[in-house]
């Protein structure tokens, strides 16, 4: 349950800043993973009027406000056209439309959260975040940083030429990932982002050249050894980590032949 004494809705990212300096305050998105923990917040705050729940597109990238809800991006004609629909794939089994209407980017990339599709899809593309005292960060830099009390402002996506799809596996339709895989391939260099290990995703790139020649079914199997060794798993109410070993050699072949235009 989410009890809080004090709500402020900012005026501008100073103010938000300021107030979010507090060790009893808390910046507030959609609030859906929050409430469903105990907390006792002194202030909330609100950025909904700031104008961050949009997302502009330009030659070069996306620029995507933290107040962006999963369904803006599940949705958006755009960042689908550029990854293949692999941005819709990533979010679509997220509880339901009504939570994604409501849950935000902004939230899911600044929780890190372990189980997060999000943070695992945006992690394969060349993206960054925007933070207000922090500036420009590559994501898969801040996906590691020490939690601290800036502001994430926008997601940025660079529109790299590349090919991206996105795979996770469930036990039930509407559950957390018991492993979730984005991989993509610039030029000639294929990277395999693994989340819900069940720790943060991580980013494992083709440094040995097992794809050189190609993605084959061959190439395709042994860089999902390859990957599954370099992933360190972890057991829980999902799966064990053996299991979740597995699974990662399955996800990233099949992704890569998906890719590669071949059968999964």
């Amino acid at each position: 349950m989410l009890t809080f004494s004090n709500y402020q809705k900012a005026a501008n990212l100073e103010e938000a800043y300021e107030w979010n300096q507090k060790k009893t305050s808390k910046i507030i998105g959609g609030m859906l993973w929050m409430k469903m923990e105990n907390h006792n917040i002194g202030t909330v705050i609100d950025l909904s009027g700031l104008g961050l729940d949009t997302i502009e597109e330009t030659e070069e990238e996306f620029r995507i406000g933290c107040m962006v809800t999963l369904r803006d991006i599940e949705t958006h004609v755009g960042l689908n056209e550029y990854t293949n629909g692999a941005v819709r794939e990533s979010v679509r089994h997220i509880v339901g439309v009504q939570f994604r209407n409501v849950a935000t980017v902004g939230g899911s990339v600044f929780g890190r959260f372990g189980f997060s599709d999000v943070l695992t899809m945006f992690m394969a593309l060349d993206s960054y975040v925007e933070l207000y005292k922090g500036g420009i960060v590559p994501l898969r830099t801040f996906a590691y940083m020490e939690k601290d009390n800036d502001i994430l402002v926008r997601l940025i996506v660079k529109k790299t030429p590349m090919d991206v799809v996105y795979m996770s596996v469930r036990n039930t339709k509407t559950d957390f990932p018991t492993i979730a895989c984005a991989v993509s391939k610039a030029g000639d260099q294929v990277t395999a982002v693994i989340g819900a290990r069940p720790y943060r995703a991580t980013a494992v790139e083709d440094q040995t050249g097992i794809l050189k020649e190609g993605i084959t079914e061959k190439s395709a199997r042994a860089f999902g050894d390859y990957v599954s060794k370099q992933v360190r798993t972890g057991s829980n109410m999902r799966g064990s980590k053996e299991y979740r070993s597995h699974l990662i050699k399955v996800v990233v072949r099949r992704s890569l032949l998906q890719l590669g235009g071949g059968q999964q």
